[in-house]
C-alpha cells in the first residue's frame, strides 16, 4: 500500500529589495553673497555718517519716516525699492553703492569713468525683500544713465502688499521666466508670461506678482534717479 503523498511546503520567496527612487534633482542654491537686512543697514548708516547727516535730516531730505528710517539702519524691516531709491538719492549716491562691501560717498565724482561692466548673477550681491529676490547689475559703474535689476518675484497677492510702490522715472520689464500679473494703483492690471515685456511710468505706484507655479524671474530696467541740484 503506498503511503499517501505529501505535499511539498511552498517555497518561501524572500522579496526583492526596493530600489530607491531618485529625488527630484533640486537647484542648486545661489552661489550669490545674500545681503542681508543688518548688512544693508549698516551701509546706509555708513554712508549717512559720512554725509554729516543726522537721522532727522535724511528723513526730511528723502521722504522716508524718521521712525521707518530708524528701522531700515537697524535691519528690522524690508526696504522697498521706492524708500532704497529715495534715500540713495537723498545721500546723493547710486543705488548700487550699498551693496558694495565699503560704500564711497560720492566716489563716481573723483574716480575715472568706467567704460564697461561685465559680470554674472552668481557674482551679484542680492537681496531679498518680503516680496523680491533683487539683483541690482553693474554695481560697479557708478553714475550709471540705468539701473538694470533681475528679480525673482515671490508674492502672490496683493494682501501681501501695505500698499503701492513708485518712484519719479520710467521702468522697462521683461519676463525670463513664469507669468507676472503687473497690478497699477488706478485698478489696472497687466498679464505678462515669458519673453513680453513692458515698458511703463514707474511713477504710478505698481506691483509684480507671479502668477506661475515656480516664482517668475525678471529683468528690469529702470532710468536712474537724479540728485537734486
Amino acid at each position: 500500500m503506498k503511503s499517501p503523498s505529501t505535499k511539498a511546503s511552498p517555497r518561501k520567496v524572500r522579496p526583492t529589495a526596493a530600489k530607491p527612487v531618485a529625488k527630484p534633482a533640486t537647484a542648486a542654491p545661489s552661489q550669490a553673497t545674500q545681503i542681508d537686512r543688518q548688512a544693508m543697514g549698516h551701509r546706509i548708516r555708513e554712508v549717512r555718517k559720512g554725509c554729516a547727516l543726522t537721522l532727522k535730516q535724511l528723513s526730511e531730505k528723502c521722504g522716508v519716516s524718521l521712525p521707518t528710517l530708524s528701522k531700515m539702519e537697524l535691519g528690522q524691516v524690508s526696504i522697498s525699492y521706492e524708500k532704497f531709491a529715495a534715500v540713495a538719492l537723498s545721500l546723493g549716491i547710486d543705488i548700487a553703492q550699498l551693496f558694495q562691501p565699503e560704500p564711497k560717498v560720492k566716489a563716481a565724482r573723483k574716480i575715472k569713468p568706467t567704460i564697461y561692466s561685465r559680470s554674472s548673477l552668481e557674482s551679484t550681491p542680492n537681496y531679498i525683500s518680503d516680496h523680491y529676490d533683487h539683483h541690482l547689475l553693474a554695481n560697479d559703474f557708478l553714475d550709471k544713465s540705468m539701473t538694470p535689476a533681475y528679480s525673482r518675484i515671490r508674492a502672490r497677492s496683493m494682501d501681501e502688499f501695505e500698499g503701492y510702490g513708485s518712484h519719479p522715472g520710467q521702468e522697462f520689464l521683461l519676463v525670463l521666466s513664469g507669468a507676472i500679473q503687473l497690478c497699477f494703483e488706478s485698478g489696472e492690471t497687466v498679464a505678462l508670461k515669458k519673453s513680453e515685456w513692458i515698458y511703463f511710468d514707474s511713477g504710478t505706484g505698481h506691483a509684480y506678482l507671479s502668477t506661475s507655479k515656480k516664482d517668475a524671474q525678471i529683468l528690469l530696467v529702470m532710468t536712474r534717479l537724479q540728485t537734486p541740484t
